[in-house]
């Protein structure tokens, strides 16, 4: 990352709906709470039928902080609508901070149109939509200063993305939008996979078949076991072929001393080790720490939570970007 402060925005992935690729969500009062119709819906960020989204602007005489909402599904199922199933959207409407959720192309689309990797559409549609909402401040009464990003399993891993990415803004574009930057205040996220390398990710879980889809190896869905598992075994032949993608596209291969706080929360119940392996590898804790022994040594803060490893004040997402976008610690 480059070392530039960025204002705050709180991007957030969905998790429900449920897949296997997906966690369960953190906030049970979240899902019991309606969310109020949009300020502005469907709003296009770009072309694509599916790049558009959903705006809720909280009531305040100055500029407010926003969670922009990133929806999970593997990057190939689920929708913007499932924002309420990991955010309380009126509670942070109320402690005045703003709401985006954000559709994205999926990756299967990515994959007919025969872009290489295919996560391509999906993590650069992330970057995009958080440009257009920074692009949109003076009109929708954004604070561009707080930003942040929040997701669950595939919409984690973007936010991720974007919270240890350098920066893409380009200043010199003729699209104005191109031209507003991607770093983040912070980010919270759920069942997030920090890691896409295959070698990486077999020496963590030994029994792990996830993202094969990400970068174009995925043949049908639903599948079986089985296929999964061939699947998986073909992403990681592809290794080297594959290695300028995964290191462009891997959270982690961009972690920097200049990352933003961060929040990982999970839902295993037994203690994570690594090498072992696990229950649900696609979201298991593993991520998290790993992630967290490569930060830590940097002086970055970040907060790796789960039932057998409770940490930190935070009960859910919500918490976690009230305290940081309206309170006083960065």
């Amino acid at each position: 990352m480059s070392a530039r402060a960025i204002p705050i925005l709180v991007i957030c992935v969905s998790l429900t709906g449920a897949r296997a690729d997906e966690p369960v969500p953190v906030s049970a009062r979240a899902q019991r709470t309606a969310v109020p119709a949009p300020t502005a819906a469907d709003v296009a960020y770009g072309t694509h039928a599916r790049q558009v989204l959903d705006f809720w602007r909280a009531e305040s005489a100055g500029p407010t902080p926003v969670v922009l909402f990133i929806h999970g599904g593997g990057w190939g199922a689920l929708d913007k609508a499932n924002v309420h199933k990991m955010l309380d959207v009126p509670r942070l409407l109320e402690a005045g901070i703003s709401v985006v959720a954000a559709n994205y192309r999926y990756v299967h689309q990515a994959q007919a149109a025969k872009v290489e990797p295919p996560v391509k559409w999906p993590l650069e549609d992330a970057a995009r939509a958080l440009q257009f909402v920074r692009s949109k401040a003076a009109e929708w009464n954004i604070d561009k200063a707080r930003i942040g990003a929040c997701g669950g399993s595939a919409g984690a891993c973007s936010s991720l993305w974007l919270a240890l990415r350098d920066d893409l803004a380009r200043p010199d574009s003729a699209d104005p939008v191109a031209r507003e930057s991607t770093r983040l205040w912070c980010a919270a996220v759920v069942g997030a996979q920090t890691c896409l390398d295959p070698r990486v990710m077999r020496e963590w879980m030994p029994n792990i078949a996830y993202g094969g889809h990400a970068f174009g190896f995925r043949e049908r869905h639903p599948r079986t076991p089985e296929e999964g598992a061939a699947e998986f075994q073909r992403f990681y032949d592809a290794r080297e072929r594959l290695l300028p993608f995964i290191r462009e596209y891997s959270p982690i291969e961009h972690a920097s001393a200049d990352d933003p706080p961060l929040w990982l929360s999970y839902s295993q119940e037994t203690p994570a080790v690594k090498g072992e392996a696990q229950k649900d590898p696609t979201h298991s804790a593993i991520f998290g720490l790993m992630l967290e022994e490569r930060l830590k040594p940097l002086g970055i803060e970040i907060i790796v939570t789960y039932p057998a490893r409770p940490a930190g004040a935070y009960k859910n997402a919500t918490d976690y970007f009230i305290g940081r976008l309206k309170g006083e610690v960065k």
